[in-house]
């Protein structure tokens, strides 16, 4: 019994354990209630949230629509975001910022940044020396880097989001161009960082777009494979993606739909927003035409002018989308001349020919990328804004040689959809049906380092090698390992893209470095050191792709092994426990497995070791140094011959027990410790061979990042405080602004007030005139010295007029409560005099209540009645201008107190059990009611002397009657006296009847 209970006991340690970890869950998910997703485009982003009870919904923002410029206007002591601050881009052209992720990520040389300079040459951009990159220089005060501004719009989206559902929210997923490359998907992760966002995952548009296209088509998608071409042309960018569906099974879930990319292509510059700028100049020559003769200034060295025709160009697209032409107009548009010009939809196209021959290069991309030709795309479905131009569309069509084009997808919030889906996923918070999700590598991205060779007996020579580390349209997220075997002392390497030959000139110049970092490693000479009799087993290097997309090493470390033998030990309580633990997690690996765990899951995801196409005949030796070994499946040592025979012969001893009978297996007789005789030794040596014992030693690691240095901790730490500055300072504004709100509205209304009849009733001339005064002189200090108030000031003010009104107001709040409180005392004190009188008449012999209860209930009710009479007299000697002495809140504490006693007592009589009724022997029967029948009163039983009530009389004897056969007829009882009998129908269809003269 001992030694069951000392089993157990490991068990319920881990249930316990179990619980623990649940409840830690439990409460890491009580702050994490509902999670967003930010589909961030170049000119507007969509915000949606998952909480509980609301499903995948679209944030609505401040003026209640579903999508919110990417806009934001800085100053020198405020800021405005969405609407408001595109309203402020006419104004203030210099202070406002638009389309700044084209920036993310940038060195100065970048052309982007040229070309950015060329659109809005009304935005100064400097010049940081430290991480070559540029940021807004907006005063000699006020400067922002890309990241920063960033960061503040998506705060702003969080404060959408946090409004909206009601609750904070930290969580989020944020939509990224699919061609995103590492700098600029980790200036994203930064500006998140600065905005205090949690990101689950930075995921592609056009891997959400594919994905809400694929949650709300779940019945469609089956084990037949379906392409489906996805053309996404926004207001920045074009990006076409070729999405395969079919239905896979997973380990965890069975049969689950999946979404794989398989080809994407895209055009950085070509969008919306170039239509905007062409038509833009466009305008911009038609008005400098129209005032050629006035020797007026050029209409583009105005910042303002210029900002209101990109506005004008905006509209003027959307309308030529659906009119043949359309009325340019705009009021004022420089030194107070109207302009008006008429421009018809040829002309647009006309000025966007080039970029309408652009529209087929994405998709013959992607179809290279895929390996597919057009036949094997099943539909092509338009996604973006952009796609609504009528050219481009009749293009793409033609270029695709589709019947029609798919407009089935809400073309604006399908990304925003499929990220919220994906965070609901990716979150703790809520359950989602799966489905699968593999997106694909755009750049490839390979590993680089040099090492010496011997070509010849004592010639020596460096020798560079390449290897894919993850190769283009490779699945991810994916880890790999890459193992060096031939270095036992200090290098380096590098991790560099790889072939990027897909890419135009312009491309590549717009890509930036090719050269991502460079990775010294320290510490190897002195691991090799440290395990002299142990063999190595190479570096191994761990990498890691995440769900975003960003490259990271996770750790490098030097493996040893040697061979040592098993001594029989026996298992402390700790390793039970643990055991018992992991079992329960679905684990229950012995420690051999454990310590192999790890080579396991290398094994699946480690990177094919291939020799260059160049040089194949050193394929095999690059192979060796590259690849990752797998130990279980490597050849044995030479110099050990007779180890690698022992698998194979434990193989087949385990065999050959499993077909005797269990009490015949000496595996088995062993565990359970019996005393048998000891085994020969060559079969002792099967059952014990030596395993392998594996060392491992973390390696130093120092990166050199080489495409973008990130921000140092510092200076993220600087930026992040600088934010939380100013929204800080935002929500100072806004709370004073709310004060000025609050302290004049109550000026108004009061003033108003002071004329209705209802407040002349209760106040005096007097009083009237002195409040009147303060209201006066608190509006002329407003509106004279209200703009450098501050908060504190405001409230103050508010506070000192509230109590000098204090007086008045209540007065009139009481006479407003009185009707209504005095009707509610009256009733209840009618019902509870009535519950009393009902009480009191009760039987001695069936009353519940005490004489006690009924007598406080009675001085209750009376009191109540004199305090009522009492104070409403005393109050009709008072004149209307004084305070009353009838108050609603005692009104209200009288009736508390009385409906608490009537309370006691009624649910006294609800759960009081009756009494029983005392038998009364000499007690006679019942008269019978005076409308009772004769023959009812004629068939009563009354009972002979000497017999009680309850005595039941004899039954009737059983009878034949003529043409019955029923010989087990149940006799009629009849259950008491003056009971009717009950006739019961017999199966022969016969009644029994009964008479007086048979009792």
């Amino acid at each position: 019994m001992a030694a069951t209970i000392r089993r157990q006991r490991p068990r319920r340690l881990a249930c316990w354990a179990l619980m623990a970890l649940l409840l830690a869950d439990l409460l890491a998910l009580s702050d994490t209630l509902a999670v967003m997703s930010v589909d961030l485009g170049s000119e507007s982003m969509k915000v949606a949230i998952v909480k509980p009870g609301v499903p995948m919904e679209i944030v609505l923002n401040k003026e209640s629509r579903r999508k919110t410029p990417v806009t934001v206007t800085l100053k020198e002591n405020e800021r405005f975001f969405g609407d408001s601050a595109a309203s402020m881009a006419i104004k203030n052209p210099k202070a406002t910022l638009r389309y700044f992720q084209h920036l993310l990520g940038k060195q100065e040389g970048n052309p982007h940044v040229a070309l950015y300079r060329a659109r809005f040459p009304e935005h100064e951009l400097g010049f940081d020396p430290q991480r070559q990159t540029v940021h807004f220089q907006i005063s000699p005060q006020l400067q922002f880097s890309p990241e920063e501004v960033l960061g503040m719009v998506l705060n702003y989206s969080r404060s959408l989001a946090e409004d909206f559902a009601e609750q904070p929210i930290k969580d989020a997923v944020i939509t990224v161009p699919a061609f995103f490359n590492q700098a600029e998907r980790r200036a994203v992760l930064q500006a998140a960082r600065m905005a205090g966002l949690k990101v689950l995952q930075l995921i592609n548009d056009n891997t959400a777009t594919a994905l809400s296209y694929g949650v709300f088509r779940r019945k469609d998608i089956n084990t037949t494979a379906q392409n489906v071409m996805f053309y996404d042309m926004g207001s920045g960018s074009t990006v076409c993606t070729i999405v395969t569906y079919q239905t896979v099974k997973t380990k965890e879930a069975g049969m689950q739909p999946q979404l794989q990319i398989r080809g994407v292509g895209f055009d950085r510059t070509l969008g919306g927003l170039e239509m905007e700028l062409r038509l833009r100049e466009h305008l911009a020559r038609l008005f400098n035409k129209q005032r050629k003769g006035q020797g007026a200034k050029d209409v583009r060295e105005n910042p303002r002018a210029m900002a209101k025709l990109l506005r004008e160009a905006n509209r003027l697209k959307t309308v030529l989308s659906a009119n043949a032409d359309h009325m340019a107009q705009i009021e004022g548009l420089m030194d107070d001349v109207d302009f008006k010009a008429k421009v018809t939809r040829a002309e647009f196209e006309e000025l966007c020919a080039d970029l309408f021959e652009r529209v087929p290069g994405p998709v013959q991309q992607a179809l290279q990328s895929a390996e597919m030709n057009l036949d094997e795309v099943e539909q092509v479905i338009l996604v973006g804004g952009a796609t609504r131009v009528p050219k481009v569309q009749e293009v793409l069509l033609k270029a695709v040689g589709k019947e029609e084009l798919g407009k089935n997808i809400n073309a604006d919030e399908a990304a925003a959809m499929g990220a919220v889906y994906q965070a609901a996923a990716l979150s703790k918070a809520f359950k989602v049906k799966p489905f699968v999700v593999r997106d694909a590598v755009i750049y490839p991205i390979l590993v680089e380092f040099t090492r010496e060779v011997e070509e010849e007996p004592g010639v020596r020579s460096l020798k560079h090698n390449k290897r894919v580390l993850f190769s283009r349209m490779g699945p991810y997220p994916q880890r790999k390992v890459i193992t060096f075997n031939r270095y036992n002392h200090d290098f380096n390497f590098h991790i560099n893209y790889g072939d990027l030959g897909f890419l135009g000139p312009e491309d590549l110049r717009v890509f930036g470095s090719q050269n991502l970092t460079t990775v010294k490693l320290k510490g190897v000479g002195e691991s090799f050191k440290k395990y002299p009799d142990y063999e190595s087993k190479g570096i191994k290097a761990h990498f890691n792709l995440d769900e975003s997309g960003v490259l990271s090493l996770l750790r490098v470390e030097s493996v040893f092994e040697t061979l040592v033998e098993d001594s029989p030990e026996e298992e402390s309580t700790l390793t039970k426990l643990g055991n018992t633990i992991s079992s329960l997690f679905g684990g229950g690996t012995t420690p051999d497995t454990k310590e192999n765990g790890t080579d396991t899951v290398q094994e699946e995801e480690e990177s094919p070791a291939e020799g260059s196409k160049d040089e194949p005949g050193e394929q095999a030796e690059l192979k060796e140094e590259v690849e990752a070994p797998v130990e279980d499946t490597s050849p044995p040592p030479p110099t050990e011959p007779k180890e690698a025979a022992v698998p194979e012969e434990e193989k087949a001893t385990e065999k050959e027990n499993e077909e005797k009978p269990e009490a015949q297996k000496p595996s088995e007789k062993k565990e359970a410790g019996s005393e048998a005789a000891p085994p020969a030794p060559e079969e002792e040596k099967k059952q014990k061979p030596a395993r392998k014992q594996r060392m491992v030693e973390e390696i130093g690691v120092e990166l050199v990042v080489l495409d973008l240095p990130d921000l140092p901790e510092d200076e993220l730490a600087h930026s992040v405080q600088k934010l939380q500055d100013l929204t800080s300072r935002d929500l100072e504004k806004q709370e004073r602004e709310k004060a000025a709100n609050s302290l004049e509205a109550f000026i108004f209304e009061t003033q108003d007030k002071l004329y209705q009849p209802e407040y002349q009733e209760v106040s005096t001339e007097e009083q009237r005139e002195e409040i009147s005064g303060k209201l006066g002189a608190a509006s002329a200090w407003l509106e004279d010295e209200g703009f450098g108030a501050t908060t504190v000031m405001l409230k103050e003010k508010l506070t000192e007029l509230r109590k000098l009104c204090h007086g008045l107001f209540f007065r009139v709040e009481e006479r407003k409560k009185w009707p209504e409180r005095l009707a509610a005392l009256d009733n209840l004190l009618n019902h509870s005099s009535m519950f009393l009188k009902g009480a009191r008449l009760i039987p001695e012999m069936e009353q519940i209540f005490t004489e006690v209860e009924m007598t406080t209930l009675e001085k209750v009710i009376n009191e109540t009645w004199a305090w009522k009479n009492a104070t409403m007299a005393e109050q009709a000697k008072l004149p209307t201008t004084e305070k009353p002495v009838l108050l609603s809140k005692d009104i209200e504490a009288k009736m508390m107190a009385l409906d608490r006693e009537v309370q006691y007592l009624l649910n006294k009589a609800k759960f009081t059990k009756p009494r029983p009724r005392p038998k009364d022997k000499n007690a006679t029967r019942a008269e019978p009611p005076l409308n009772a029948s004769a023959s009812d009163q004629a068939e009563k039983v009354i009972p002979p002397p000497g017999h009680t009530e309850d005595a039941k009389p004899i039954s009737e004897p059983e009878k034949e009657t003529a043409g019955s056969e029923q010989a087990d007829t149940e006799p009629l009882e009849l259950e008491g006296p003056g009971a009717e009998p009950e006739q019961k129908e017999q199966p022969t269809g016969q009644k029994w009847t009964l008479k007086n003269d048979e009792l």
